[in-house]
């Protein structure tokens, strides 16, 4: 069959992205059959095989390929003076605005922009139908991105934070005693409300970075550890975002790849310049296409206050450059501040060197930080999009044919082989298992299959992304031999099935 990759481009890419991860399990609408709830997903068993693959590739690259990175997995429940201290409490928020004209709520750093004092068309209720109204831009300069309106309210903070309550006794019950047969100003209901919360408040942490910041003193002397070094976590945050958009790119619930890295200050910069390149070095490393990545320094008005820089690792998406990393410079400001807060000194002491203040031996300083923060659930999404392939051509018998395949580097693919008899007799099967019991002593994970024909096998595995099939046929029974075939060329090879599983590792070590 004669193949020609066709156009998968923009929003085209993207449905057939979310009809492929429904179809074939990758990734499902949470709670679907009441309706779904917006923004939430639920990873499928392939889903799950990819999110997990990644995680493990990144962990192995971060922590396992390293003497000087160790991992932790935190609580997502922390002191509520972990989020008052690292400013999350009052400076963790997004500008919300809400459209007077079709009720749309967006953020108003994300909307579009038009020219101040200038007169804009948009329809009444945002509704095809509508009533054509007209009305000038505000000082503001954006207008509605659902319909163009610029009649907009005013904007307020909005807390990107989720609040709960930890303990067995819901402080709303001592509210409504109090309010019992009283009537009382909306203010005053409100100030009584956060009161009895506060007895009780905790929160979803927005991201995994501060327990490692406040675990710094125990990972470095339970482990001994020497600056430079680094902790390393993947988990779960969350962020109760305004506007959720492209699937699983923006949700309120996702996973990081996170990994604190502290350093005597002075050589951030250096640092700074190694983990820029490791990072972008490791997307390259299981990418298909090397050029939809690229490396973005923030402009100075985009700096945090703490951050003296930062770079974003970008992915081109269908819709445009969307971030997939930040590797950020953050000073000292994390440990400094938490130990102003708390009163335990995160610092750390060097012996073997002279400090610079006094010019006598033994340094004691409070470490900078290079934090590379990678999003787990975005990489998801970058890499079927990267994975994701069309071929047309023809058949043998000269009908037009579409394959569809995901090429998922071979570490990442949900299944590393799949193993297929020909036939469900002849001993086929039983010879097939053999081999899966084999691969699976080893630790990797294929998939038995024998339902329907090899062809259409064949296009299943092509399209889940499973790099090899190994087919058990008539021969193999009388000669000790099976075909290998390849996702990416459709090319079979033919080998001894006591080989097969050494030259899947072997295939499978060399995308290392």
């Amino acid at each position: 069959m004669s193949t020609q990759k066709s156009d998968t481009s923009g929003n085209d890419l993207m449905s057939k992205i979310v009809s492929l991860c429904k179809r074939r399990g990758f990734v499902f609408q949470s709670s679907e059959i009441y309706g779904g709830l917006k923004s939430c997903y639920d990873y499928g068993p392939l889903g799950a095989e990819l999110k997990r693959n990644i995680a493990a590739e990144w962990w192995r690259s971060m922590v396992y390929e390293r003497d000087n990175i160790v991992g932790l997995d935190a609580s997502i429940m922390m002191h509520p003076q972990v989020w008052q201290t690292s400013g999350h409490l009052s400076g963790f928020s997004d500008p919300l605005v809400d459209c007077l004209n079709c009720k749309e709520r967006f953020r108003a750093d994300k909307a579009p922009r038009a020219e101040p004092g200038s007169s804009v068309n948009y329809v009444a209720g945002g509704k095809s139908g509508g009533a054509k109204l007209s009305a000038p831009v505000t000082d503001k300069g954006y207008v509605c991105p659902q319909c163009g309106a610029p009649t907009l309210s005013d904007e307020r903070q909005f807390n990107l934070m989720f609040r709960t309550s930890l303990g067995p006794v819901d402080p709303l019950t001592e509210v409504a005693r109090e309010l019992d047969g009283k009537a009382l100003p909306a203010a005053k209901i409100r100030e009584m409300l956060e009161d009895a919360a506060r007895k009780s408040v905790t929160y979803l942490r927005p991201e995994t970075a501060q327990s490692m910041f406040v675990q710094f003193l125990n990972v470095q002397q339970s482990m001994s550890m020497k600056v430079p070094f680094g902790i390393a976590q993947v988990g779960k945050s969350f962020r109760n975002e305004i506007v959720t958009e492209h699937f699983i790119f923006r949700s309120c619930e996702f996973e990081q790849m996170e990994m604190e890295f502290f350093c005597e200050p002075g050589t951030q910069k250096e640092w700074m310049t190694y983990w820029r390149d490791e990072r972008m070095a490791w997307y390259h490393r299981y990418a298909n296409d090397k050029n939809a990545f690229r490396l973005r320094a923030h402009e100075n008005d985009e700096l945090a206050h703490y951050s003296d820089e930062c770079y974003d690792v970008e992915y081109m998406y269908p819709w445009g450059w969307g971030e997939l990393e930040g590797i950020a410079s953050r000073t000292d400001y994390d440990l400094s501040r938490h130990a102003a807060e708390s009163g335990v000194k995160l610092s750390y002491f060097d012996q073997q060197k002279t400090d610079p203040a006094t010019g006598k031996p033994g340094w004691r300083y409070v470490p900078y930080v290079i934090e590379p923060a990678a999003g787990l659930t975005r990489s998801v999404l970058c890499f079927l999009i990267d994975a994701y392939a069309e071929e047309t051509g023809v058949d043998a018998e000269g009908e037009g044919k579409t394959r569809v395949l995901l090429k998922l580097h071979p570490r990442l693919a949900p299944y590393k082989a799949a193993i297929l008899p020909l036939v469900k007799k002849d001993g086929q099967p039983e010879m097939a298992m053999e081999l899966v019991k084999e691969f699976r002593r080893l630790g990797i994970n294929v998939s038995y299959d024998d339902k329907q024909s090899i062809g259409k096998r064949y296009s299943r595995h092509d399209e889940i992304g499973t790099p090899y099939c190994l087919t058990i046929d008539n021969d193999s029974v009388k000669d000790g031999t099976l075909t290998l075939r390849d996702r990416d060329t459709a090319k079979q090879v033919r080998l001894p099935v006591a080989e097969a599983v050494a030259a899947v590792k072997a295939r499978l070590d060399a995308g290392m």
